[in-house]
């Protein structure tokens, strides 16, 4: 029985790895930097893509944004849903594929993806946002996209 448990674990987190990204966790230095240059009103949504865990999205709720976060893995919702019920009136994880979805309109945009996926992504934000929003990549850069600001692994775009 315990051997099955660990097949679907190990399963679920290689699900979020082929459709996206491995599960990596945002470390909190990054994570106040990204927040830093963003740097939104109160209030403002930040839409979280691959939540994971949910630190960014708790980070994001310190400061007094709304957060939307996606995740692929349920494992991981269950976390992050753990990890933010403090903040359940600014943080909303969903169980949810993001590239299947719509997005919904937002101050932001946060993504941890991996390079291969960046140039869908690219895409998919230049045909689905339309009110001027802020795009912050960690890491890797989106192809097609100039960024307004970026340091050693941040790169900043504004979309729409």
């Amino acid at each position: 029985m315990w051997l099955w448990l660990l097949i679907l674990i190990s399963g679920l987190f290689a699900l979020g790895a082929i459709l996206g990204a491995p599960y990596v966790p945002i470390l909190k230095k990054s994570g106040d930097d990204l927040l830093d240059m963003i740097d939104l009103p109160v209030g403002a949504t930040i839409i979280d893509l691959g939540s994971g865990d949910g630190t960014f999205a708790l980070q994001a709720a310190r400061r007094g944004y709304q957060v939307i976060g996606y995740e692929i893995n349920p494992i991981l919702v269950l976390v992050a849903r753990l990890r933010t019920f403090k903040y359940r009136k600014q943080i909303t994880i969903q169980l949810r594929d993001f590239w299947r979805i719509t997005l919904p309109e937002s101050d932001a945009i946060y993504v941890f993806l991996i390079d291969r996926y960046m140039q869908k992504l690219g895409d998919k934000l230049s045909a689905e946002i339309q009110k001027p929003t802020l795009v912050v990549s960690h890491v890797f850069k989106i192809p097609g996209l100039k960024p307004i600001q970026k340091n050693q692994n941040t790169y900043l775009y504004k979309v729409g």
